[in-house]
């Protein structure tokens, strides 16, 4: 047996059948030469039935508890058989010569001990975990403070993803991922298995590590490459990959440095971590009340200038409403205000426009109410609550505007453009396509169509000339590598994309949807 693919499931069943269809796909690996194993990890989802239905030939070994992602990859390893043992995460696609390529230059390579490829995410940028360094106390205290980030080229800040080394080339690197690892069974021999202590992060880390210490070269090779959907609850952002990544680098710290350098790095570890959650806590809190704040001050400021003007023009003086009145009357109108839109999610994102308009007049409604509810010494201007309240709901509107278009993930108001789709395939394909669309509620404006076969010739002018939003591509009519190369093509003409199964009703979309 040549090669043995081995991929650990956890209730991702529309990623493993893409994943699946993917690499038999791959026309220059003869399945009597190859061997998958899908190991999964008490899948709830229907993953097993899945498999066992839409392909036959893949080895299940179906766990009746979560055992984690290197006892599951271990439990396969020990009864595979081929010459070579790849580990495939199931959120990936693979290209038709990803497989070929990859045994090629293993063979060429008799030093190689591990093998990972580029690898690009769901939206088409590239993904620098493709190639890292060994995390030495430093390495990792320059990753998890954000020094990493802030100078992605510097040979010392972004050691953590060897930044100085270029992406495109093949390079000798330290570790590799375990979303794409390819190994003789030879070194898996000589060097040990996946270490069982790490349950979810940093297995690859340990195992590559352990290669480059029993004497062979990890390779990053880029002549292929891979998508890879990345799992939400690990978003290289949030506090909880943070937490993951400490928890990944203790066991290691733990496991290869002396214990004087260990309770240094884990103390500055720990520290970077605190800093890292209050600087989340702060940036999480003023992402919540900024909006308010500003909308409070705002509607303050018009229902004060407005309520000064009708004074003046209505009474002929500025000094009509009293300092009660513009001191605690208008606060309070504000505050309702405010209040109405917080009841109906109106600070939600992505900001909705009919929720704000539904918050300005309930706010109006239940300022109306109380205006006839009250006694004649508190009521004062119903012009000035009628009025204020589209004053407010315009310039709340035109400062959103404003702002999404400085800061458009965080302040980007929804108004529903209209979506123009383009069906990627053959005819029978792209009608089925359309059918699973309408039955899922998508709601496209209007449909567009490409056959397979002229893709890469007209789906570009088709997106320029019926401004396209969405591309959905046909699994069963193209080959992976074509749809990576389009996927390529429509993420710079700022389409997002799906591909649609080749035998199901399941669509991937290009941030992790799932329909």
């Amino acid at each position: 047996m040549k090669l043995s693919i081995i991929i650990v499931n956890y209730n991702v069943k529309c990623f493993l059948e893409q994943c699946l269809y993917s690499v038999l796909k791959s026309i220059h690996i003869d399945m009597e030469d190859l061997e998958i194993f899908v190991v999964d990890n008490h899948s709830v989802d229907g993953s097993v039935e899945m498999v066992q239905d839409k392909f036959p030939k893949v080895k299940i070994i179906a766990n009746l508890n979560n055992t984690g992602f290197a006892a599951a990859n271990n439990q396969a390893i020990r009864v595979c058989t081929g010459k070579y043992i790849l580990l495939l995460n199931p959120d990936t696609l693979v290209e038709d010569d990803t497989l070929f390529k990859c045994l090629q230059f293993m063979e060429k390579h008799l030093d190689a001990g591990g093998l990972g490829v580029k690898m690009i995410d769901g939206e088409g940028r590239y993904m620098p975990e493709s190639k890292r360094g060994i995390p030495l106390p430093i390495v990792a205290l320059y990753k998890i403070s954000g020094l990493c980030k802030l100078f992605p080229r510097s040979k010392r800040f972004a050691r953590y993803y060897m930044g100085h080394l270029s992406k495109d080339e093949i390079q000798e690197v330290e570790i590799l991922s375990g979303a794409f690892m390819m190994m003789p069974r030879a070194v898996l021999q000589k060097v040990g298995l996946l270490d069982e202590t790490f349950f979810m992060y940093g297995e690859d880390i340990d195992l590559s590590y352990r290669i480059l210490l029993g004497g062979y070269k990890n390779y990053y090779f880029p002549q292929t490459r891979i998508v890879h959907y990345k799992g939400e609850s690990t978003k290289k952002g949030s506090l909880n990959y943070v937490v993951i990544f400490y928890k990944a680098m203790e066991i290691f710290a733990r496991k290869y440095f002396s214990d004087k350098h260990t309770k240094t790095y884990l103390h500055l570890v720990r520290f970077a971590i605190w800093a890292r959650a209050g600087l989340a806590v702060m940036e999480r809190l003023l992402k919540k009340i900024f909006l308010p704040f500003c909308d409070m001050f705002l509607n303050y400021g018009l229902l004060l200038a407005l309520s000064t003007v009708w004074a003046k023009e209505y009474f002929g003086t500025t000094e009509h409403f009293s300092e009660f009145y513009r001191q605690v009357v208008l606060p309070l109108y504000s505050v309702v205000f405010v209040g109405s839109l917080a009841l109906l999610q109106a600070y939600k994102r992505p900001i909705s426009l009919i929720k704000m308009l539904y918050g300005y007049l309930l706010g109006m409604v239940l300022l109306l109410l109380g205006f006839a509810l009250l006694g004649s010494d508190f009521q004062y201007s119903r012009l000035v609550i009628v009025g204020g309240s589209v004053l407010c709901f315009s310039v709340s509107v035109l400062y959103r505007l404003l702002l999404g278009r400085f800061f458009a993930n965080t302040f980007n108001l929804a108004l529903r453009p209209r979506r123009y789709y383009l069906l990627v395939g053959g005819k029978e394909e792209m009608q089925r396509a359309q059918s699973i669309l309408e039955d899922r509620g998508a709601r496209p404006d209007r449909i567009f169509s490409v056959v397979s076969e002229k893709a890469s010739e007209n789906m570009m002018e088709a997106i320029q000339i019926y401004k396209i939003s969405e591309v959905i591509f046909c699994a069963k009519d193209m080959s992976f590598a074509e749809i990576i190369y389009l996927m390529d093509m429509a993420k710079k003409a700022g389409c997002s994309y799906k591909i649609i199964s080749p035998d199901g009703e399941i669509l991937v979309g290009s941030r992790l949807e799932k329909y």
